[in-house]
């Protein structure tokens, strides 16, 4: 076994392309372990606890890149290197082989305004003790700002945002991966037709869901608005949420606005749904009582699925029925199960989808155990004999390895070991799709699904979120899913139904009204 562990000092790269170097070295056949990332100190932790020793990162700093191999021998290190600077170094731009720029990477704000000077938006991805002051840059500079970096402490951000506010622009985060302004992509985002839905999200994979839903509904999306996940909350107050709104209220494109978000603060959500001016809102705060006082003209929904509902609704549109055949389909598992099957895992690489998933399995099945809390159980690990539930985006998942959404490995892991627990039942796995995921999730994550399934093992039930017009092929992801034997569901809602009606063994609960 050989090791390496190789420093460009002053060179940061945001997170995206750090993973698309792990999982560049990860693919070379030797590799037993590998990451690329910034020195920080969590980072350099997960080095320590990989066995690499402090003195080959001395004097490395947040702003230093590493790339770090385990491998069989030193012609494996070198084919990894070659991988990882090939996929986070080569040049961009061009269609063809050959006529990407060979132009320098602007390194600050001004001499990236200075090559395009008609840009509107900054993207920024740094560090979460410096990105609030990069943001305050992008705002005198005029700018639009999508804050992708987390770890940004929260007076920052209200700060930040109140700012913003004054000057009438947006800045979506800290922590906003999802954005779609005008038919441009921002992060993680799924290809849309336009339409007269426009999505103000205080939840990543929230928002995807949303637009997701919309374009195969026949409806189309305008704009999707990324908020940061504590743009709602009393603290920061919804400045953000207030300035998205008032501006898609005067948009020409859009005649309706879907608010998604996790519980806010009441009266920040009162407040802030008063800003839309006379445009209809669809309210889809997932997990939140019903009875929360709304100015007129706004509906409210409690979950991903039934938001987009209504929303169709308003506009005089027909949703398709997400539960046609479902029942069937799980009466087909149940007669396949053993008895002693009863448990549900949830294995997932959206944390909205995630927290969906607990309020919707809390209600079925009772107290269920997660790393994302809610008042029905917190805690982990979770005691023998109970419903688990994961948000495997978490930080704890992710230190030192991709995001499960641009690499499988750590869910398969997880696949394994939960398929060989006598007493699971079912196992809800969510597949995203769209710009910045894995280029064809399906062909690491069905075939494990088809073996854990086999002889009597737990079932797969699987949500694919994304469009047709995704690059990984919307059809083609879902139909290697049913083709492993898995259950394919039309919402993320669904599968969290259809998992709870396996473990009870009572089919006709996957087409509970939501």
């Amino acid at each position: 076994m050989t090791t390496s562990l190789r420093l460009h000092t002053d060179t940061y790269l945001d997170s995206v392309v750090q993973l698309s170097g792990t999982r560049a070295m990860r693919e070379v056949d030797g590799v037993q372990w590998a990451a690329a990332a910034m020195a920080t100190p969590a980072n350099l932790e997960t080095l320590a606890g990989e066995g690499f020793g402090s003195e080959q990162w001395q004097g490395a700093g947040a702003n230093d890149l590493f790339i770090a191999i385990r491998g069989d021998s030193e012609d494996v290190i070198e084919q990894a290197v070659t991988a990882a600077e090939r996929a986070m170094f080569a040049p961009r731009g061009g269609d063809e082989p050959g006529q990407g720029s060979t132009e320098q990477p602007a390194r600050t704000l001004r001499d990236a305004l200075q090559r395009a000077p008609d840009s509107n938006v900054a993207v920024i991805s740094v560090p979460g003790d410096y990105a609030a002051l990069e943001a305050h840059k992008a705002l005198t500079a005029g700018l639009d700002v999508l804050l992708f970096s987390d770890n940004v402490p929260r007076s920052a951000e209200v700060e930040l945002k109140q700012r913003a506010e004054r000057l009438g622009r947006l800045v979506m985060g800290p922590g906003a991966g999802t954005a779609m302004l005008g038919g441009t992509c921002l992060g993680f985002a799924n290809v849309t037709s336009p339409g007269p839905v426009a999505v103000v999200a205080a939840a990543g994979t929230g928002a995807q869901e949303a637009m997701s839903l919309l374009d195969r509904w026949g409806v189309g999306v305008s704009h999707v608005i990324g908020l940061g996940g504590r743009d709602l909350s009393r603290e920061v107050g919804g400045p953000m949420a207030r300035t998205a709104l008032a501006a898609l209220a005067a948009d020409e494109r859009t005649e309706l606005i879907l608010l998604v978000s996790k519980p806010p603060d009441p009266d920040v959500a009162r407040a802030v749904l008063s800003a839309a001016a006379g445009t209809p809102v669809v309210a889809s705060l997932i997990g939140l009582d019903s009875g929360l006082d709304v100015p007129a003209g706004v509906t409210q929904a409690a979950t991903l699925e039934t938001g987009v509902v209504e929303a169709l609704t308003a506009m005089g549109r027909a949703a398709p029925d997400t539960a046609a055949g479902l029942a069937d389909r799980v009466r087909e598992v149940c007669e396949e199960l053993p008895g002693r099957r009863t448990l549900v895992r949830g294995l997932y690489s959206g944390g909205t989808l995630c927290y969906e998933s607990l309020v919707i399995l809390s209600r079925m099945l009772g107290s269920v155990y997660s790393n994302t809390p809610i008042e029905a159980g917190t805690g982990l690990p979770a005691p023998d004999g109970s419903h688990l539930c994961l948000d495997l985006g978490e930080e704890e998942y992710t230190q030192g390895r991709p995001h499960p959404m641009i690499d499988p490995e750590a869910r398969i892991e997880l696949l394994r070991q939960q398929g060989d627990d006598p007493d699971v039942a079912a196992i809800i796995l969510d597949v995203v799709l769209g710009y910045g995921a894995h280029p064809d999730p399906a062909a690491e994550l069905a075939p494990v699904c088809a073996q854990i399934s086999a002889d009597g093992g737990p079932r797969v039930v699987t949500y694919v979120l994304g469009t047709e017009q995704d690059p990984q092929g919307f059809a083609a992801q879902r139909k290697a899913f049913s083709d492993a034997g898995c259950v394919v569901t039309e919402t993320a809602a669904r599968a969290s139904l259809a998992a709870a009606a396996i473990a009870l063994r009572d089919p006709e609960l996957a087409g509970t009204a939501l």
